[in-house]
Parts: structure tokens; C-alpha cells; sequence
């Protein structure tokens, strides 16, 4: 098997463990701070089971930035795609966003805004750790 494909699994497979905790966590905070608040136990598994998909794709693609020979703009891409793809399916399988075109464009808008947003982030703070080190020298 390829180790890129090994190296996803992996990361997935070890990350992938906290979704459900954190879906469990979220929904305590909802039962004590609502007061109508309940959900079946098929919305309980279905998001247990979305989330759990969802933290192992999200650890997985963080293997794309490792490829060799695939350039910087080539590997955020489909990390971001698969991000992208995930979340969508699990937002809207969990009825988190309705399935209407205009909470998908704004859900999209959204989630290109953070995705540019983190980039530009990531970008400056290795651009000046990098000058930091050169002004060291």
C-alpha cells in the first residue's frame, strides 16, 4: 500500500476518536442551556458516526501537504476539497444546514472565507518566523 494511503488511515485512525466526544460535549452544553432541547437516538448515532467520519478525514488530509512531488498549491487543494466535501456532507446529513441552495452558497462562502483566511494566517506567521531568523543571524 502506499505510504501516503497508509499515512492517512493512520492519522485518521488516531484522531478520528475525539469527533464523537466532541459531538457528545455539544450536545450536553445544548441539553443544559435549552430547555426544549432532544434528539433521537437515530440523530444521536447519525452524529456520532458523521463526526467520527468527518475528524478522520479531516486528520487524514493533512497527508496531502506531504506528498512529494505535488506543489504547494496542488496539495491545499485537495486538502481543501476533501475538507470541503466532509463537512458539507456531514452538516448536511445531520440537517445542520437545510439541504437549500442558499445555505449551501453561504455555508460555502464561509467556509472559502476561513480557508483563505488560515492560508494568509499560516503564510504570514512562517514568512516572519522566517525573517525572525535571518535578523538572528
Amino acid at each position: 500500500m502506499n505510504k501516503y494511503v497508509k499515512s492517512f488511515f493512520l492519522r485518521g485512525a488516531i484522531f478520528s476518536g475525539f469527533g464523537p466526544i466532541i459531538v457528545g460535549i455539544i450536545y450536553l452544553i445544548l441539553f443544559y442551556a435549552l430547555d426544549d432541547f432532544t434528539i433521537s437516538g437515530y440523530e444521536a448515532f447519525l452524529a456520532i458516526v458523521s463526526v467520527y467520519l468527518l475528524t478522520f478525514i479531516h486528520a487524514g488530509a493533512s497527508v496531502f501537504n506531504q506528498i512529494e512531488g505535488w506543489s504547494t498549491p496542488k496539495s491545499l487543494v485537495f486538502h481543501l476539497g476533501s475538507l470541503y466535501i466532509a463537512y458539507t456532507a456531514c452538516y448536511l446529513l445531520n440537517t445542520w444546514i437545510p439541504f437549500e441552495w442558499t445555505a449551501i452558497l453561504i455555508f460555502t462562502g464561509a467556509f472559502i472565507y476561513f480557508a483563505v483566511w488560515l492560508t494568509v494566517f499560516a503564510l504570514v506567521k512562517l514568512t516572519s518566523k522566517k525573517l525572525n531568523e535571518k535578523l538572528e543571524k
